[in-house]
C-alpha cells in the first residue's frame, strides 16, 4: 500500500460510523483473550471504515468448535467438512435497510482450532490469522465474493492484504 493510500485511510477513519460487534465464544480449546476480542473489533471496524460504510453497523461474531463449524458448513453450504470461517450476510447487493439507525450486516463464524492450525501452517501468528479471516468474512457481509475466482477474488484478496497492513499485522 502506498503512503498516499494510508493517509487516505486515516482520513476515512476519522469519518467512520459506529459499529456494534457482539462476540460469542462457544469453544474452550483456544483461550479467547481480551486482546483477541480487541483484534476482532478492530478488524470489523477497519473494513467498515476502509469501505466507507455509510451507516452505523451491527456484526455478530461467533468463535466455535470444529464440529460446530462442520455442521454449519454442511447445512448452509452443502459441504461436508469443517472450514475456517463462514459468513452469513443479512443483505444482498448493498441494499441496506437502515430503518432503525443501525444496519445489521450479519454473522461471522470463526473456528478457533482451524485458525490456530492455519496460523502455524502459514507461518504467522494466531492474531494475524484471526484478523485476516475476520476481515475476509466482513467483506463477504458487504457483498464481496470470490467463489468464481478471477477479478473478484483478486480484488477481495488485495483488500484483505491492505487491511492487514493497516492493522499492522
Amino acid at each position: 500500500m502506498s503512503d498516499l493510500n494510508v493517509k487516505e485511510y486515516d482520513m476515512k477513519a476519522k469519518k467512520a460510523q459506529n459499529a456494534h460487534i457482539d462476540i460469542d465464544n462457544r469453544q474452550k480449546s483456544i483461550k479467547l483473550t481480551v486482546s483477541h476480542r480487541a483484534i476482532i473489533r478492530k478488524a470489523v471496524k477497519a473494513v467498515l471504515e476502509y469501505e466507507d460504510f455509510p451507516f452505523d453497523a451491527e456484526v455478530s461474531v461467533s468463535v466455535v468448535t470444529v464440529p460446530e463449524i462442520h455442521a454449519l458448513n454442511k447445512i448452509y453450504r452443502d459441504k461436508d467438512r469443517p472450514t475456517d470461517v463462514l459468513s452469513f450476510p443479512q443483505h444482498e447487493d448493498g441494499e441496506w435497510e437502515n430503518g432503525h439507525g443501525v444496519v445489521t450486516l450479519g454473522d461471522v463464524v470463526l473456528c478457533a482450532d482451524i485458525l490456530s492450525a492455519q496460523s502455524v501452517s502459514f507461518g504467522h501468528t494466531f492474531e494475524r490469522e484471526l484478523a485476516y479471516l475476520t476481515i475476509h468474512s466482513v467483506l463477504h457481509l458487504l457483498g464481496y465474493e470470490h467463489e468464481d475466482g478471477g477479478e473478484e477474488e483478486r480484488i477481495m484478496t488485495e483488500k484483505q492484504n491492505e487491511l492487514i497492513k493497516i492493522l499492522g499485522l
